[in-house]
C-alpha cells in the first residue's frame, strides 16, 4: 500500500472514531429535549461528563478561581470534569463559524464567556444554542429577570440565548503613596496626565480593557451616551466620534513612549503600575484593584477612583454554542457558576472580585448576611459611589467601528 494511501485511511478511521465518540458523548443528552426537559432530566444527563469552557485566560487569579474552585465543586456535586480552554472570543467565533460552514454537528466547545459586540456576532450567525436560560432554576431563583443589565447585552437583546454570570464597573487605580490625591473631574484628569508625561497609558485595542477606556473618551468628548442608541448611520457614528479619537491623538506625547507604541495587554499593564513605571492602570473591575493588594501584586496603597461623569458597567454571560457536544452538561455547569455559593465566592476580592448577578432582593436573609459580611477591601469603592457613576455601555455594533477609527486616525 502506497503512503498516501496509507495517510487517507488512517484520516478515514480518525474521523470514523472521532465521529462514534461523539455520538457516545452525546446520546444520553439526545434521548431528551433539554428545551422543554425537567431540570432533574438534565442533571441525570449531564452526570459524569467533560465541560469544555472556552474563556479569555488573560487573568492568572481568573484562571486559578475556575481550575480550583469552580472544577472541584462541578466534580464533587455532579461528576462533571471542568476543562477551561483559554481561547478569546475572536479566535472561537472563528472555530464556530467554521464548523457550522463544514456541517459539524459535535463540536469541541461545550460553554463559551462572552458578551457584547461578539455575543451579537454569535447570534447573528446561528451559533448559538436556545433559547436555554428559561431552563435554568438559578436564572428564576436569584436574578431580576425584568432588569436591562439581564435582558440586553451592551443595548441588543438576549433573547434567552445567553446567561447573565456577572457585572463590572470601570475604575481607574493609583498609588496614595505617589499621588495624594485622584483626580475626580474630567479636566483633573488631564491635568494629571500632562503634568506627569510618559506615566500614562493603556491598552491599544481590540483589547477590551483599552477599548473601554476609548468609550469614556468619546463620551465625554462627545456630549455623552444618550446620543448613541439613536443613530440613523454608521456614517453619522464616524462623524461622532471623531473628536474624541482627535483629542487621543493629540494626548499622544504626554503618553508613555510619547503613544508610539501601547500595552499589548492588561496584564502588562498592571505589572507596569506595580513597578512603579506607571502611576495608574485601569481595569473593567471595581473590586480586582483590592485582590491584587490581598496578593501581594499592588502595592497597599492602592486605591481606586471613578470620575465624576462616571464609568462604564456591564454585564457579562455564559453561552451554549449550536453544536456543543453536551448540551446538558453546559446548561448544568452554568446553573452552577450562577448559584449564590458560586457568586459569593467570585465576589471574594481574594478569589476573583466579580461582582455578583444576583438581585439582592432575592437572597435569603442569611444569603443576605453574607453578601453584607464579605470583606471586600480597601481600595474597593462603596457600591453605593459606583450606582451613582454608572454609565450604559455603547451598542455592540458600534465597538469595531471604534477600534477600526482609533487605528485609522493614530497611525
Amino acid at each position: 500500500m502506497s503512503r498516501k494511501k496509507i495517510t487517507i485511511f488512517f484520516f478515514i478511521l480518525l474521523i470514523g472514531l472521532v465521529i462514534l465518540s461523539s455520538c457516545s458523548s452525546d446520546q444520553n443528552q439526545e434521548q431528551i429535549d433539554l428545551l422543554e426537559a425537567e431540570w432533574s432530566e438534565i442533571e441525570a444527563a449531564a452526570q459524569g461528563k467533560k465541560l469544555n469552557l472556552y474563556m479569555w485566560g488573560g487573568d492568572e487569579r481568573i484562571n486559578q478561581w475556575i481550575d480550583n474552585y469552580a472544577a472541584d465543586r462541578l466534580q464533587e456535586l455532579y461528576n462533571i470534569e471542568l476543562n477551561r480552554v483559554p481561547m478569546g472570543p475572536d479566535d472561537y467565533l472563528n472555530q464556530l463559524l467554521a464548523e457550522k460552514q463544514a456541517g459539524l454537528e459535535d463540536g469541541s466547545i461545550d460553554l463559551v464567556w462572552i458578551n457584547g459586540e461578539n455575543f451579537k456576532v454569535a447570534l447573528e450567525n446561528d451559533l448559538l444554542y436556545g433559547p436555554f436560560v428559561e431552563q435554568i432554576p438559578n436564572y428564576h431563583k436569584y436574578m431580576d429577570t425584568d432588569s436591562l443589565e439581564i435582558t440586553t447585552d451592551f443595548g441588543y437583546p438576549t433573547k434567552g440565548y445567553e446567561l447573565p454570570w456577572g457585572k463590572a464597573q470601570f475604575t481607574f487605580t493609583y498609588d496614595t503613596a505617589r499621588t495624594e490625591d485622584s483626580p475626580y473631574t474630567f479636566q483633573e484628569f488631564e491635568n494629571w496626565i500632562k503634568n506627569n508625561p510618559g506615566k500614562f497609558t493603556y491598552p491599544a485595542p481590540p483589547n477590551f480593557t483599552g477599548s473601554a477606556f476609548i468609550r469614556h473618551i468619546i463620551y465625554q468628548k462627545t456630549g455623552g451616551y444618550e446620543q448613541y442608541h439613536n443613530l440613523e448611520s454608521e456614517a453619522e457614528f464616524r462623524e461622532k466620534i471623531r473628536p474624541a479619537l482627535e483629542y487621543l491623538r493629540d494626548l499622544k506625547e504626554y503618553l508613555w513612549r510619547d503613544g508610539e507604541t501601547y500595552p499589548a495587554s492588561t496584564a502588562q499593564l498592571n505589572n507596569m503600575f506595580a513597578d512603579g513605571e506607571l502611576m495608574a492602570t485601569m481595569a473593567y473591575s471595581s473590586v480586582l484593584t483590592s485582590g491584587e493588594i490581598a496578593s501581594g501584586n499592588f502595592p497597599e496603597t492602592a486605591r481606586t477612583f471613578v470620575l465624576e461623569s462616571g464609568t462604564i458597567s456591564n454585564t457579562h454571560f455564559l453561552a451554549i454554542p449550536f453544536n456543543a457536544s453536551n448540551k446538558a452538561t453546559a446548561m448544568v455547569g452554568a446553573n452552577f457558576l450562577t448559584s449564590f455559593e458560586a457568586q459569593l465566592e467570585k465576589f471574594n476580592p481574594d478569589k476573583w472580585g466579580d461582582l455578583p448577578i444576583f438581585s439582592y432582593e432575592k437572597l435569603s436573609s442569611e444569603e443576605k448576611r453574607q453578601v453584607d459580611n464579605m470583606e471586600l477591601g480597601a481600595a474597593t469603592l462603596p457600591q453605593e459611589v459606583l450606582d451613582e457613576h454608572s454609565l450604559p455601555e455603547i451598542p455592540a455594533e458600534y465597538i469595531p467601528i471604534i477600534e477600526e477609527e482609533w487605528e485609522k486616525i493614530m497611525n
